[in-house]
């Protein structure tokens, strides 16, 4: 223990003096203003819509008690989710990422379960290589596995080979699967690949790839697809977020002279659904303080809103899609959502879905309450999702191992940081600078 009784103390005592100057009343009476007057709609500098309700704006609650019991509006579920041992450099040169994606339900299907798709995607500067061999079978029919040469890049390699290698083997496992899919589709996660979309505000050379090189452009195509197909057969796809850290609504406001104090629009969310009281308390050291207390019996969300904002701008109706053909309206393809907040572990979770869905009502309302009632019972994911995650999930261990193997078969290292030594195998990467 580093931290004496004493230090906690001081420490303590610092903090009041911030909360003494951050007023969370204050905050509070700005979020309200915000909800009541700027999303409906929510413009930025340009003009630009970025965010609007579908049908009434509104906040709601729901006993979590009484929807965890409720049936479930679709009879079953399929979850999808894909899992990486995180970028690898090695001494040689060679970066890369292993990615597997699997598909789960409920009620389960074991031959679903074991089926698999497994992509390594590699960086390398030897212009004379080409490891790219397409698509091949294994594991008696059961795994579809690829090497993708990635795009030359003179930074970010880690990035381009993470998200490379987890959106295509996520979105390929989906559209191999779509067929398996009877009533409603769950996707891990966002309903387009955000992460490398983010790349078109990173930087110029990540944002060049995406309207220059083949391989992000076919995984864009894997994600309109997968909307085309569940469109086509009428049955809902959904992107359950359990990490939103979207900015739109902070950016416009921001972009518009006023300054928003969260940090996010999780955390606005956060506050127009989390249910508060305040009493004054006083500490050890005789000095005031405020002490929140929240109520934990509800779930709150509130009505779906569309998004051309942020990432999402990029798949809107008047976006090019980087070149990407679209076969539906263009708007069908546009990012909706509503959020949820369980105030059980203070968390709040992003549900998407595309517009093409979601322009209907009673389909609004069915997602929204059959969401709803997953989170109350699972407290969290879907149970569809969760079984995802177990099945696509690389383990610590297993991780290891790969790295260790694949050094073997490079005849090379890795390379290594002191932060490996501190943190193990799952040590966090380095700031790009």
């Amino acid at each position: 223990m580093t931290l004496d009784p004493v230090h906690f103390e001081g420490i303590t005592q610092l903090a009041r003096r911030i909360t003494q100057s951050v007023d969370e009343t204050d905050q509070t009476e700005f979020v309200e203003t915000v909800w009541d007057e700027f999303l409906d709609p929510l413009v930025d500098d340009d003009g630009r819509t970025v965010l609007c309700p579908l049908g009434e704006q509104r906040r709601c609650e729901v006993p979590i008690e009484d929807v965890a019991l409720r049936d479930a509006e679709y009879p079953t579920c399929h979850g999808l989710d894909s899992g990486t041992i995180n970028p690898t450099t090695f001494k040689n040169g060679l970066v890369l990422d292993v990615a597997q994606a699997a598909m789960a339900s409920t009620p389960s299907e074991l031959d679903l379960h074991r089926d698999r798709t497994v992509v390594i995607t590699a960086h390398t500067n030897d212009r004379t290589t080409d490891l790219d061999d397409g698509w091949t079978k294994w594991d008696e029919g059961h795994t579809d596995r690829r090497i993708l040469q990635a795009p030359r890049v003179s930074s970010f390699e880690e990035s381009v080979v993470h998200e490379l290698s987890l959106y295509l083997a996520e979105s390929h496992h989906a559209i191999e699967h779509a067929e398996s899919v009877s009533d409603l589709f769950v996707l891990d996660g966002p309903i387009y690949p955000k992460g490398m979309l983010n790349w078109a505000d990173r930087a110029p050379e990540l944002a060049n790839l995406l309207y220059d090189e083949e391989e992000p452009r076919d995984v864009i195509a894997n994600y309109v697809e997968l909307v085309e197909t569940f469109a086509d057969r009428q049955i809902p796809l959904v992107g359950f977020v359990k990490n939103p850290s979207t900015k739109a609504i902070t950016r416009a406001l921001r972009a518009s002279g006023r300054e928003a104090p969260w940090v996010n629009d999780t955390a606005f969310f956060t506050k127009v659904l989390e249910q508060v009281e305040f009493a004054d308390r006083t500490g050890p050291d005789g000095e005031t303080y405020r002490e929140r207390e929240r109520r934990t019996d509800v779930l709150t969300f509130t009505n779906w809103f569309r998004s051309r904002g942020g990432a999402d701008r990029l798949l809107a109706a008047d976006a090019d899609a980087f070149g990407v053909e679209r076969t539906l309206d263009p708007v069908d393809y546009e990012v909706t959502f509503f959020p949820i907040y369980d105030p059980r572990d203070d968390l709040l979770y992003r549900v998407e879905a595309p517009y093409a869905f979601t322009k209907n009502a009673e389909c609004r309302e069915r997602l929204a309450m059959q969401l709803l009632r997953d989170v109350a019972a699972e407290r969290g994911p879907p149970l569809a999702v969760e079984k995802a995650d177990e099945l696509a999930r690389i383990g610590a261990d297993e991780t290891e191992s790969l790295r260790t193997e694949l050094e073997a078969t490079f005849a090379t290292d890795r390379l290594r940081s002191y932060n490996d030594r501190r943190w193990g195998v799952d040590a966090p990467a380095g700031e790009e600078f």
